[in-house]
């Protein structure tokens, strides 16, 4: 018999869900050419091919497609093993806010990776598009962590990236010519709402709100349906929509950690996580952090 190492199977599992080995390989913090020498070598041990390179990327095989099933089930197993024996002293409670983008986009796999490492840490989260009520919440004491966006240069919590929004349309619709130019937005206390208003309001360009969600979903599929033009992080662009450049010019934003002033182990290690995820680091990452706690 022959056994699969865990390092291997990890390494195929990221391969798998990015379908690209520069990608896998920057959230693996190894070289291209590590990653390639560890699938060859997975290949070899299973004795057949797993994926299919080409120019654009890789596919997986329909072997790869069973093993990974298989060792993502190995590696969650794994992870609970390793977790109750390094981190089963770590237990309490969790409260995590953030916005429905990042819940539903990029936390997913660190939530996963901290439910496994820390099994005896109950984690509670609550999404929220109002990035003042998640500030209130951790100020009151009454969340333990938030993951936010901010207006740029805010003065509050650790910025841990940059970006900029964007108006987005759909491709097949003409919703950006109507006069007044409808939107697509969240509810009352979002930031994408009220800057595209003041935006607007600077370029006297009348607008009316078409379509309110409480949802990113729900706006999003208002923008393709034609009912209104939207407004996201630029990072966050889907298929289905095209950036819109004849309309006023957006601020940028700050990708911004929260962290409760008397926070408990466990709300750090879920803090330490966040920091070190590739999906929120930038360029200007260490020059321009913004280090306040909380009072």
């Amino acid at each position: 018999m022959r056994d699969l190492p865990i390092t291997l199977l990890r390494t195929f599992v990221v391969v798998a869900e990015t379908l690209n080995l520069t990608t896998a390989a920057g959230r693996l913090h190894r070289a291209p050419s590590t990653i390639s020498m560890q699938l060859n070598r997975l290949e070899g041990l299973v004795s057949t091919a797993l994926l299919e390179r080409g120019q654009y990327g890789v596919r997986l095989t329909p072997a790869g497609d069973l093993l990974r099933a298989h060792a993502q089930l190995l590696l969650n197993q794994h992870d609970r093993i390793l977790g109750a024996f390094l981190h089963g002293d770590i237990d309490g409670k969790v409260r995590f806010g953030t916005h429905d983008q990042y819940a539903t986009r990029s936390l997913p796999p660190l939530l996963e990776t901290f439910v496994l490492n820390y099994p005896e840490v109950r984690l509670e989260i609550q999404c929220d598009h109002r990035p003042d009520y998640l500030q209130s919440q951790v100020r009151q004491g009454k969340l333990d962590l938030a993951l936010v966006e901010m207006p740029l240069l805010s003065h509050d919590g650790e910025r841990l990236g940059g970006d900029e929004l964007v108006w987005v349309r759909s491709p097949v619709h003409q919703a950006h010519l109507r006069d007044p130019l409808p939107l697509a937005v969240f509810v009352e206390g979002c930031y994408h709402r009220n800057a595209a208003l003041q935006a607007l309001a600077q370029w006297q360009k009348p607008c009316r709100i078409a379509f309110t969600s409480q949802s990113r979903a729900g706006v999003l599929a208002a923008v393709r349906a034609g009912i209104g033009v939207g407004i996201i992080p630029r990072s966050t662009l889907e298929e289905g929509l095209v950036v819109e450049a004849g309309l006023p010019p957006l601020p940028g934003t700050d990708v911004t950690l929260l962290v409760a002033a008397e926070a408990n182990e466990a709300t750090d290690r879920l803090a330490q996580i966040i920091r070190e995820s590739p999906q929120f680091s930038c360029a200007d990452h260490g020059m321009a952090r913004v280090l306040h706690q909380l009072g």
